[in-house]
């Protein structure tokens, strides 16, 4: 195994931060940051010249701001960049451009960057070994693809009772791989969907919009209240867990404030546990692209209660974590690349087969 550092070229127009970002990052010993610069042509100059394996990238910059910067890097370089955003509505619209454009993953700024900068220290070194490791995004980018045509969507009427409720956990790479399996569903899918993107507060509503603009499916961020209707996805908002309920009046999504699980709210943990204890044999458990752990045990738990769990195939995913960790254990029924998910779950969701439970969870296995 090498044992040479992570080189990591910082690029930010605010002094204070291209200071502070190096003095966390070379607080461990795995990462050296070989440069720094203040703008986006400063920036391609230092990595021509340093070859870093990572950038951290500012987006709001006078001259060559982080976008363009981010559409140069994509097209000549392929480095792997991170987002340091701001936590504004306008940081969060920009932020979720550059994900689309190929930017691996993105810290939120603290709002007061001079004394709480150590809070996001842990989560920017994670995410920077992550990249270094990762290989790449694998599916286009907004560079290669045509603009999104909105999708129609269904005809407003009486809310129908899905046939399966598809739980979906996901992490770093996923606002991507998300926008491509959502817009491949068609608009009679019969199937609810629940989704945990690990995403700070702030940032999921504006993502539930992009996604919906993209997709025939009715997507927004789950309220506490919200029906799980067919064709309806809920996103988990940031810093929120997502449980669901079975009522009388309808099956619902329901939002607590519980600490965090896994080191994450929302935690996929959470979704997986709470799904597996209502629905059982009417789920089905889905775990994606992601670092670290969560929802492997969740997803067991989802087998366990009659459920057909699937992960995402190691080729298909940014970063392997999460769904390596649930294969590993013996939790994933299923193990689909991204081009083959939207497919899988419509397969599953079909009126009929809910009904069969877990024999038609079994016959599932390959």
């Amino acid at each position: 195994m090498s044992t040479k550092p992570i080189r990591v070229l910082v690029v930010d127009d605010s002094a204070l931060m291209r200071k502070v970002i190096p003095q966390i990052l070379e607080t461990d010993n795995s990462i050296h940051v070989v440069g720094t610069a203040i703008d986006g042509n400063f920036g391609l100059k230092k990595l021509e010249e340093l070859r870093p394996q990572v950038v951290t990238l500012d987006l709001e910059m006078p001259g060559m701001g982080g976008l363009e910067m981010l559409k140069e890097i994509m097209r000549r370089h392929r480095v792997p960049v991170i987002v340091v955003s701001s936590h504004s509505t306008q940081g969060a619209s920009v932020t979720l451009k550059a994900l689309s454009l190929g930017a691996f993953d993105f810290v939120a700024k603290p709002t007061d960057v001079s004394t709480r900068m150590q809070e996001i220290a842990r989560e920017l070194i994670s995410k920077i070994k992550a990249a270094a490791q990762s290989r790449g995004i694998q599916i286009q980018s907004e560079l290669d693809l045509p603009l999104p045509v909105p999708r129609a969507k269904g005809k407003p009427g009486a809310p129908k009772e899905p046939t399966r409720i598809v739980a979906i956990g996901i992490s770093t790479g996923g606002p991507q791989s998300l926008q491509y399996m959502l817009a491949q569903f068609p608009v009679d899918f019969p199937g609810s969907i629940v989704v945990v993107q690990h995403m700070p507060e702030g940032f999921t509503d504006m993502f539930a919009r992009r996604l919906d603009e993209c997709c025939s499916l009715n997507v927004k961020e789950a309220q506490s209240g919200d029906l799980l209707q067919a064709g309806r996805v809920l996103i988990c908002p940031g810093s929120r867990h997502i449980k669901v309920k079975k009522l009388p009046l309808g099956d619902i999504a329901i939002l607590s404030d519980d600490p965090q699980v896994n080191g994450h709210r929302p935690s996929a943990d959470v979704m997986f546990k709470s799904v597996a204890e209502e629905f059982g044999p009417k789920a089905v458990g889905v775990l994606m692209t992601g670092m670290g752990e969560d929802g492997a045990n969740g997803l067991g738990m989802l087998k366990a209660a009659g459920g057909m769990t699937i992960a995402q195939g190691e080729q298909s995913c940014v970063v392997f974590g999460m769904p390596k960790a649930a294969i590993e254990r013996g939790h994933a029924m299923r193990v689909v690349d991204l081009d083959a998910l939207a497919g899988t779950i419509q397969a599953h969701c079909r009126p009929g087969r809910a009904e069969q439970g877990s024999k038609a969870a079994s016959a599932g296995k390959e």
